[in-house]
């Protein structure tokens, strides 16, 4: 072996050592960096120089010293998946709790909640007076004044609860505009780390941090896989669809419906299109359930992994429509699509008690009226001037004339039943809290109520049965719930029920926090930098860059003596 072959010998220990350097600062710069992957410097031996193989134990052979291999990431792909799956899932129960606790907030902590809640109370109080001075105006009045506070109260409430889907609207639209911008910049992210890595040259570690940044975020947003193939470029899968593969991304798109407002998020490739009267594009309606992104007719159930994604949850809890009583009738569809829904289950139920409330006051009225006219036939005790029922309700777009036609039903013990009626089931459905005033007449003269039968007495069976209402046990919240419940208790009920519910959707999640957060622990372990180890590290290259230097300067001296002596 010549001694400029040593020479060459301790330059690749210089080169590697320096190359090692470089890389161990690379990594402490970068310590705080988000989204920062340590790298690793991987060294290989050169290739032999053979001068013989002619001996029976082996080759004569000369090393060459160490060769750069690559600069490579440190990551655990199994860690990956889970942080990914967790994370998402992690992201679905906090967006359930956040949904949970502002409609919570709205029930029972805001101004607006307290008001309704007061407002309940305030309307059986009044009716309460009523029944030891039915004639008095001063108590007329207040039942009139009462039951429109009960009213107006009662819209806050759900308008808030409206306004809070609409909210969820929007951040349905702009997590889909998100997926969509995430998924572009990781196409061209391939592109621009298979331009770097076709060579083999060097490994694209920046932009493979970019990339895994993304789709980590990806992650969050829902259900995804992803796979590199030998071109370096990952291609990925969102909810079993393909997002990205190879040049082609299949973008997320949104359909808004022109009744509510509400966003549908699908497939583009997998729906149908036509185009409009002025020659745009536009999506065939029908097509749109059949290309959705999600399923939300399944069950939420992590072992399904129907539970991962904020995009999903969101879409979970704002429902796809602003639910009324109505939506509570049939169980089975009850439990296919408002249960899920944290937004429509509470619409519904609170829809549901004020339907009930004033159906049955109303109700209660009508029959009163039945009733003195059944003895005086003449008698016109609780009517308009056209003998139309007086009723402190009345529906805003529908025609309350048909409840002057209708005779009313009783029920076994004699009490009013009109609800059950099929003369008037239109009538009673257009009952919700959007289609609700209060009669304005009433309003403004609450005397016409009178409560004074044409005997001269005090209507005091009326004032019972009013009262009566309000403390009968005759309703559920929903079809999945047998506890019996009233007027005076069936809003705390409501609030007890999402509050029950927040606490159990926050132990999942505060259970999938930690389950989030050690497998980021273990993922730091592997992809993470630590100052002591990196500093390890370059204690170590920089005495191997010394002993290389030293090893060099030996040679050198001997070639020197060598030059010298023959000289």
């Amino acid at each position: 072996m010549s001694l400029f072959s040593n020479l060459y010998l301790g330059n690749t220990g210089l080169n590697i050592s320096s190359n090692a350097l470089n890389t161990t600062a690379h990594n402490v710069t970068n310590v705080d960096t988000d989204g920062y992957t340590r790298q690793q410097v991987s060294l290989a031996t050169s290739t032999y120089q053979t001068f013989s193989k002619q001996h029976a134990i082996g080759y004569d052979q000369l090393g060459l010293g160490v060769t750069y291999a690559e600069t490579r990431q440190v990551r655990d792909y199994f860690l990956d998946v889970n942080y990914r799956k967790e994370s998402g899932r992690s992201e679905f129960y906090q967006t359930s709790v956040d949904a949970l606790n502002q409609v919570e907030d709205i029930l029972g902590e805001s101004s607006g909640g307290q008001s309704f809640q007061l407002s309940m109370e305030d309307l059986w109080v009044s009716m309460e007076e009523l029944t030891k001075d039915p004639c008095n105006e001063v108590n007329q009045n207040l039942l009139v004044t009462r039951a429109y506070e009960f009213l107006t109260q009662a819209g806050n409430v759900y308008q808030s609860l409206c306004d809070y889907q609409t909210n969820l609207n929007t951040t349905i639209k702009n997590d889909v505009q998100d997926i969509n911008d995430w998924t572009e910049q990781i196409y061209k992210l391939n592109i621009e780390i298979s331009k770097i890595e076709s060579g083999k040259v060097e490994n694209a570690n920046d932009l493979r941090d970019q990339r895994n940044d993304l789709l980590d975020k990806l992650g969050q947003m829902g259900n995804i896989t992803w796979k590199e193939d030998s071109d370096n470029c990952v291609s990925i899968q969102f909810e079993g669809v393909d997002l990205l593969k190879g040049d082609m991304i299949n973008k997320m798109e949104l359909y808004q419906d022109p009744k509510t407002g509400f966003y549908s998020v699908y497939w583009k490739q997998n729906a149908e299109y036509t185009y409009n009267s002025d020659g745009e594009k536009v999506v065939i309606p029908e097509t749109v359930p059949g290309a959705a992104v999600f399923d939300l007719s399944r069950p939420i159930s992590s072992e399904l992994n129907t539970d991962v994604g904020e995009l999903k949850a969101c879409l979970y809890a704002r429902g796809d429509h602003n639910a009324t009583f109505k939506d509570l009738e049939d169980e089975d569809y009850y439990d296919e699509t408002i249960s899920q829904s944290i937004m429509m289950n509470i619409e519904a139920e609170f829809d549901s008690l004020i339907h009930n409330v004033t159906t049955k006051i109303n109700s209660i009225l009508a029959d009163a009226a039945d009733r003195a006219t059944e003895r005086y036939p003449a008698s016109t005790y609780l009517r308009n001037e056209d003998g139309s029922y007086l009723q402190i309700f009345k529906t805003t777009t529908g025609d309350d004339s048909i409840y002057s036609s209708a005779t009313l039903n009783r029920d076994a013990n004699g009490d009013p039943d009109s609800l059950n009626d099929p003369n008037l089931e239109d009538y009673w459905d257009g009952f919700t809290i959007n289609n609700l005033t209060i009669n304005m007449e009433l309003r403004q003269n609450p005397s016409m109520l009178g409560f004074r039968l044409e005997d001269g007495s005090e209507d005091i069976t009326t004032m019972e049965l009013l009262s009566k209402a309000f403390t009968s046990d005759d309703y559920t919240l929903n079809p999945k719930v047998t506890t019996p419940v009233n007027f005076t208790t069936y809003y705390n009920s409501m609030v007890s029920q999402v509050s029950t519910s927040g606490k159990v959707y926050t132990t999942i999640k505060e259970a999938q926090d930690q389950t989030v957060n050690s497998i980021e622990s273990a993922r730091q372990q592997v992809l993470g930098v630590n100052t002591d180890e990196e500093l390890t590290y370059m204690i170590q290259y920089q005495n191997a860059y010394n002993a290389a230097s030293r090893y060099i300067n030996v040679v050198s001296e001997l070639l020197e003596h060598l030059v010298t002596t023959l000289g």
